[in-house]
C-alpha cells in the first residue's frame, strides 16, 4: 500500500491541506498514522476518501452531508457524476482512483470514454498529461508505489502505439527522427510528440528509449533528416546535460534539433544555435503547421 504526505493529499484532490486537517479534526474523517518523528501519513483509503469527496463538493454537495454519508452511497454519488457530468477534474480523479486500485478495465475504459468525448490528441493535452504530472510527482517522492506507475505507463503507451499506427504519414516533406538519451526510459511524452507529428502528415522515425548519440549520427549520415526531437527527463545527469546539447549541435549541424523535458525546460543552459527548447506539446503542434502550409505552398 502506498504512503502520501498530506500535501500529496492536497496536490491530487485539490483540497488545501489547511481544510483537509480541520476536517479531520471536525469529522472524525482519517485516522492518519504518523511517523517516529510525529509526521501524519495516509493510505490509499484515505486518498480514494478525499478523491470522492473532492468530486462531490466540486458539484455542490456541502462536505457536512458528504461525511455523513455511508461509504456505498458517497461511492454511488461519485459513479452518477462520472456518468452524467464529468469535467476533466472528475476524470482525472477518476483515473487516479482507478490507478489506486490496479483497476485496468476501469482505466481503459475511462480513456476510451475520453477519447470518444475529445478525441486522441485533446485527451492527452488535457487529461493525461495533467493526470501523468501529478503522478509522476508522487513518483518522483517516493509517495505511490512503483508498480503504480508503471501500470499506468504501460496502459497509455499502448494506447499511444496503437493511435500512431492509426496515422498516416506522409512519405515526402520534411524527416524528423525522434530519440531518447542512453539511458533514459521514460518515453511517454516522445511517443505523443511522434503520434503528434504523424496525424499531421509529417514523416517521422522513432527509436525509442536509450539509443547511443553515434547510432543516430550513423543515422543522420544515411538519410539527411531536417529535424532532430530527444527528450531529458532522468538522463544524461544534470551535470552533462550541457556536454550532451552541444554534442547534439556539432554532430548535427545541418539539422534543427529540438530538445525537451525536466533536464532542460526551465534550466540554465546555452544552446548551440541549431539546437532548441520545447517548453510544451503546443511548441511541436505550432510547428507542425508551419510545416504543413510551406508544403501546401
Amino acid at each position: 500500500m502506498s504512503v502520501y504526505s498530506i500535501k500529496d493529499l492536497e496536490h491530487l484532490s485539490g483540497i488545501k491541506a489547511h481544510t483537509i486537517r480541520i476536517w479531520e479534526q471536525r469529522y472524525d474523517l482519517f485516522s492518519p498514522q504518523r511517523t517516529e518523528t510525529n509526521i501524519r501519513f495516509y493510505n490509499d483509503v484515505d486518498l480514494k476518501l478525499i478523491l470522492n469527496i473532492a468530486m462531490l463538493k466540486d458539484h455542490g454537495m456541502k462536505i457536512s452531508k458528504i461525511v455523513a454519508m455511508p461509504m456505498d452511497l458517497l461511492e454511488e454519488g461519485v459513479r452518477k457524476i462520472s456518468i452524467e457530468n464529468r469535467s476533466h477534474q472528475d476524470q482525472i480523479s477518476a483515473l487516479t482512483l482507478a490507478m489506486i486500485d490496479l483497476d485496468e478495465e476501469e482505466f481503459s475504459s475511462l480513456l476510451e470514454e475520453s477519447i470518444n468525448m475529445l478525441g486522441f490528441e485533446k485527451t492527452m493535452m488535457e487529461i493525461i498529461y495533467p493526470f501523468m504530472h501529478k503522478i509522476g510527482i508522487l513518483w518522483m517522492t517516493n509517495s505511490i508505489n512503483p508498480a503504480q506507475e508503471h501500470f499506468i505507463t504501460h496502459l497509455v503507451r499502448q494506447k499511444l502505439i496503437v493511435a500512431t499506427d492509426q496515422a498516416e504519414s506522409s512519405n515526402s516533406g520534411p524527416l524528423f527522427l525522434l530519440f531518447l538519451p542512453e539511458g533514459e526510459l521514460h518515453e511517454l511524452g516522445l511517443l505523443f510528440a511522434n503520434f503528434l507529428l504523424r496525424s499531421k502528415g509529417v514523416r517521422t522515425i522513432f527509436f525509442g528509449q536509450t539509443v547511443p548519440i553515434d547510432a543516430i549520427e550513423e543515422v543522420y549520415l544515411k538519410l539527411n533528416p531536417q529535424f532532430i526531437i530527444t527528450a531529458m527527463t532522468t538522463a544524461p545527469e544534470s551535470k552533462e546535460v550541457p556536454k550532451f546539447v552541444k554534442r547534439l549541435g556539432s554532430k548535427f549541424q545541418n539539422c534543427q534539433v529540438y530538445v525537451t523535458g525536466s533536464r532542460v525546460i526551465g534550466q540554465d543552459l546555452e544552446f548551440p544555435s541549431n539546437v532548441s527548447i520545447l517548453n510544451q506539446f503546443d511548441d511541436l503542434i505550432e510547428l507542425t503547421q508551419t510545416l504543413t502550409i510551406k508544403q501546401l505552398n
